[in-house]
């Protein structure tokens, strides 16, 4: 059997109106000893307010939804910390919904997080180019941010690295590494974070005057199994290659072991990076040369973006862009001699 608000007003002796603003946080009128004693009743009954009961007398439940693609890519855990660490110190907690790369998915868990009367919503999209999962009607009014996407359309404030610039970065290392064929992975095409990261490398290898080479370039899903395919069919194409680009470290691992499986070394004939520095791209072997983001940042300036917009504040500033830092390591060397497959 629950216990209600009634069972811990009839054991502190108190009316249900003297509970209910207790729990409330609205304890005027109320002596301090009386609030200590309802605290201490309904603790010891094991009494918990129901949030959403709650949140429809006060227009607030203290709690943040957090919407994911992937909650397996070693990338989002980091973003998670983030999120929930600040959400903490502002007495926030998070509901985490993790859509599997589905759009279907995603807005479902909308629709659950508005019934559920969360007072905002950070939301990593499934397509980083299509905001259409993400209406909102005019009165519903729930403050949201985007994190690791940039959907300007949506007017809502935005958290997201410099794609292009960090790609920039680890291609013109290998460029002045003295490869020219340059293999690439990349992830979806619809995906904002891989959009801008082939950016990247187009840029840097435009500027550098490098045939771009379509039979050196996949497109992967930001998983291991997609590293390793792509770079089988790279390899199975013929196509003289020196480095391969990967779009994010998982993609790179999976390269590596494909590479491994044909004898072919890393960096000794092949140099191999990847993107986002997660934990194990240190321990890999060799040990990886990516592009590091801030992640663990990335989630808590989310959070601090949404408490300022549910508490009615203006964000002038609605794009947080923040810059990636090339990590060198080890799966890069320079080019010694042309090698045939």
């Amino acid at each position: 059997m629950s216990i209600t608000i009634k069972d811990v007003a009839r054991r502190a002796n108190v009316s249900i109106a003297t509970v209910s603003r207790v729990i409330n946080n609205k304890s005027d009128g109320v002596s301090d000893e009386t609030r200590k004693e309802v605290l201490k009743v309904a603790s010891d009954l094991g009494y918990y307010p129901n949030r959403v009961a709650r949140g429809l007398v006060t227009n607030k439940t203290n709690i943040l939804g957090l919407i994911l693609p992937d909650i397996t890519n070693p990338f989002f855990p980091s973003i998670v910390r983030g999120v929930e660490d600040t959400a903490n110190k502002y007495g926030y907690n998070i509901i985490l919904c993790n859509t599997d790369n589905s759009s279907e998915k995603e807005k479902t868990y909308i629709k659950i997080l508005k019934e559920n009367k969360v007072d905002g919503i950070i939301c990593t999209s499934v397509a980083g180019s299509n905001d259409d999962s993400f209406k909102l009607s005019p009165n519903d009014k729930i403050p949201f941010v985007w994190l690791d996407r940039n959907l300007r359309e949506t007017k809502a404030p935005m958290v997201y690295t410099d794609g292009v610039y960090g790609m920039c970065q680890i291609v013109d290392y290998i460029i002045k590494q003295g490869h020219k064929k340059i293999a690439y992975i990349s992830g979806p095409k619809l995906n904002f974070s891989a959009e801008q990261r082939f950016k990247g490398y187009l840029k840097a290898i435009n500027e550098a005057e490098i045939d771009v080479n379509n039979d050196l370039i996949k497109e992967g899903n930001y998983q291991i199994q997609d590293g390793n395919k792509c770079m089988m069919d790279i390899i199975e194409s013929g196509e003289e290659f020196t480095a391969v680009v990967c779009a994010n470290d998982l993609m790179a691992i999976g390269a590596i072991e494909a590479l491994k499986s044909r004898g072919i070394r890393i960096p000794y004939d092949v140099s191999v990076t990847g993107y986002d520095d997660i934990t194990i791209s240190s321990i890999t072997y060799p040990k990886l040369t990516t592009v590091a983001q801030p992640i663990y940042e990335m989630g808590c300036l989310a959070v601090d973006l949404l408490i300022k917009l549910i508490g009615g504040e203006t964000i002038e500033k609605k794009e947080v862009v923040l810059k990636p830092e090339l990590v060198i390591r080890e799966s890069v060397g320079r080019v010694k001699r042309n090698w045939e497959i």
